[in-house]
C-alpha cells in the first residue's frame, strides 16, 4: 500500500494530462481540414466533423489548463512508457468520434477500430467499399495514417522545448527495443530533421501522383498512405485501376518508407555513401531483390503472363516489406512460395527507425548474429565473440531485451490467432490476419484462400477491439504498452 501511495505522489501525472491535451489540440486542428473539404464537396459530413470539434478541442483545452499549475517537466523511464502507452490509447480513441458522427458507422467497436488501424498505419478497415464514404473522411482516414505515421511523440518532442531531458526519454519509448540513430547531438533538432524529411516526401509523391495523371483526392489520400506505410485506399478499385506509371512511382516510395528515416535525410543531403555503408540498409535491400527474383521465377514457373510475372513481385513484395498492405489484382495463378515469402516479410517487417511495422530487420540481425556466436562458441569455448552491428558492438543487455521483444511479439501473434479462431475463422487465416495486424501491415493476399478481400466487417466486436490492441501493442513496440499493466 505504501509503495502505491509512494508511486502516485511521484507521478507525474500533470506533464501525462498536458501532452495528451496538447495531442488533442492538434487533433482538432487537423480535423479543420476534412470539414472544409465537406463543406466545399457538400457531402454532407460537416456536421459531424463540427461535433467532433467542438468535444476534441475542448478536451484538449481542459486538460493543459487542468494541468498548468506546479507541472513539472521532469520525466522518468516508466512516465515516459506510460504517456506514450496513453497517448497511443487516448488520441486514437477521440480520433474514432468522426465515424460515429458522421453517421458513417453506429458500431462503437467499428469505429474505434478503423481509428486505431488508422493512427497506428495498418490500414484493415471495416468499410469493404470506402468509395461510400463521404470524401471529408477519406481525406480524415489518410490524415489518421500521416499523424501516426512518424509517431505522436516525436510530435510531442519536436514542439514541446522544455522537455529536455524527457525527449529523449519519451525517443526511446516511442521505439522501445531499437536503438535510433541521431541527426544532431539535440534530440529535439534531430526529430525535427526527421519531420521534415517526412514532410519533404510525402509532397514529392503528391506531386509525382498529380503528374501521372491522378485526381487531387486521390493523390492526396495515396501520398499520405504511402509515406506513413499506412495502406488505406480511396475506393476498393484503387489499386486495380492504376497505372503503370503510378504503380512504378509507388513501389519505388513503398520501398523507400522501409529505409530508417535518418537513411532519408542523408540521402537527401548526398551522403550516399553513408546510407550504403548501413548494414541494416544492405541486407533490406538484398532482401528485397532477392524476393522479388525468386517470386518472378515463381510466376513463371506457375505459367503466368510474363508481364505480371515480372511486375507483380517488384510492387507486391515492397507494399509487404514496407508494411504499407497495398494490393494489386492477384496473378492468375497464385503459388505457395508467393505466400510463404509474403508471411515471412510480415513477421520482419522494415528498417528500425522507418515508418514500417513489423519485428525490425535490426533486431532479427541481432538475433541471427548471437546464435550464429553461440554455435562457434560451441567449437571454440574460450572464443570471445560481441554481437555487432555496422562494426559497433551490441551491449547484452540491448540482445536480452531484443530476445524478450522477439519472444513477446510471437506470443501476441499467437495470441490473436486464438482470439480469431473463436470468431470463427479456420487456423491458417487467424495466424495470418493476427500476424498481419500485428505487423501494421493490414490488407495483403497472405494466402490464396484469403486474399484482400477478408472481411473485418463481419467479426464480432470482441475481435475487431483485440485487433485493435494488437495494432497498438505492434506500433509502439510492446514494451510501453505493458507498462500499463505493471503493478509498480
Amino acid at each position: 500500500m505504501k509503495q502505491s501511495l509512494s508511486f502516485s505522489l511521484r507521478f507525474n501525472y500533470r506533464l501525462l494530462l498536458f501532452l495528451c491535451g496538447l495531442l488533442l489540440v492538434v487533433l482538432s486542428v487537423f480535423m479543420l481540414l476534412p470539414f472544409a473539404v465537406s463543406l466545399v464537396s457538400g457531402d454532407g459530413a460537416a456536421s459531424g466533423f463540427g461535433l467532433s470539434l467542438a468535444v476534441t478541442l475542448p478536451l484538449g483545452i481542459v486538460a493543459i489548463i487542468t494541468s498548468r499549475r506546479h507541472r513539472s517537466y521532469e520525466l522518468r523511464h516508466i512516465e515516459s512508457l506510460w504517456i506514450t502507452a496513453v497517448a497511443w490509447t487516448v488520441v486514437p480513441a477521440v480520433g474514432a468520434l468522426p465515424y460515429l458522427f458522421t453517421n458513417s458507422t453506429s458500431n462503437v467497436a467499428d469505429a474505434l477500430f478503423e481509428s486505431f488501424s488508422g493512427f497506428t498505419t495498418t490500414g484493415s478497415s471495416v468499410f469493404g467499399h470506402p468509395e461510400a464514404l463521404p470524401h471529408s473522411l477519406l481525406v480524415w482516414r489518410s490524415l489518421t495514417q500521416w499523424m501516426g505515421g512518424l509517431g505522436l511523440m516525436l510530435f510531442l518532442i519536436a514542439t514541446v522545448r522544455s522537455l529536455s531531458v524527457g525527449s529523449l526519454r519519451l525517443y526511446g519509448a516511442e521505439f522501445s527495443g531499437t536503438v535510433q540513430r541521431k541527426l544532431h547531438p539535440r534530440i529535439a533538432t534531430s526529430v525535427r530533421y526527421m519531420w521534415t524529411v517526412y514532410l519533404f516526401f510525402t509532397a514529392l509523391l503528391f506531386a509525382g501522383l498529380m503528374l501521372c495523371g491522378n485526381g487531387l483526392e486521390q493523390s492526396f489520400c495515396l501520398a499520405l498512405s504511402t509515406v506513413s506505410t499506412g495502406g488505406f485506399v480511396p475506393s476498393s478499385n484503387t489499386m486495380a485501376a492504376i497505372s503503370p506509371l503510378t504503380a512504378t512511382l509507388l513501389t519505388l516510395f513503398m520501398f523507400l518508407s522501409g529505409v530508417n528515416v535518418a537513411l532519408l535525410y542523408h540521402l537527401l543531403r548526398g551522403g550516399f555513401l553513408t546510407v550504403w555503408r548501413d548494414e541494416e540498409f544492405r541486407v533490406y535491400i538484398g532482401l528485397y531483390l532477392a524476393a522479388v527474383v525468386s517470386c518472378i521465377v515463381a510466376l513463371l514457373l506457375a505459367g503466368n503472363d510474363i508481364g505480371i510475372s515480372v511486375a507483380y513481385p517488384f510492387f507486391h513484395i515492397a507494399s509487404t516489406i514496407s508494411t504499407c498492405g497495398y494490393c494489386l489484382p492477384k496473378p492468375v495463378v497464385w503459388t505457395q512460395w508467393l505466400s510463404a515469402v509474403t508471411f515471412v516479410f510480415i513477421l520482419t517487417g522494415a528498417s528500425a527507425g522507418s515508418t514500417g511495422g513489423g519485428i525490425k530487420l535490426k533486431r532479427l540481425m541481432i538475433l541471427l548474429k548471437y546464435v550464429g556466436n553461440y554455435f562457434t562458441r560451441m567449437l571454440h569455448p574460450n572464443a570471445v565473440f560481441r554481437v555487432s552491428v555496422n562494426g559497433k558492438p551490441i551491449e547484452a543487455d540491448y540482445v536480452n531485451k531484443v530476445f524478450g521483444y522477439v519472444f513477446l511479439y510471437v506470443l501476441f501473434v499467437v495470441a490473436g490467432g486464438f482470439v480469431l479462431t473463436l470468431s470463427g475463422c479456420d487456423i491458417p487465416v487467424s495466424l495470418c490476419v493476427s500476424a498481419a495486424n500485428m505487423g501494421n501491415l493490414g490488407p495483403s493476399p497472405l494466402i490464396s484462400s484469403m486474399g484482400a478481400a477478408f472481411d473485418y466487417a463481419t467479426l464480432p466486436s470482441f475481435a475487431k477491439l483485440f485487433l485493435a490492441f494488437l495494432m497498438t501493442a505492434g506500433r509502439i513496440e510492446i514494451f510501453a504498452l505493458l507498462a500499463l499493466f505493471v503493478k509498480r
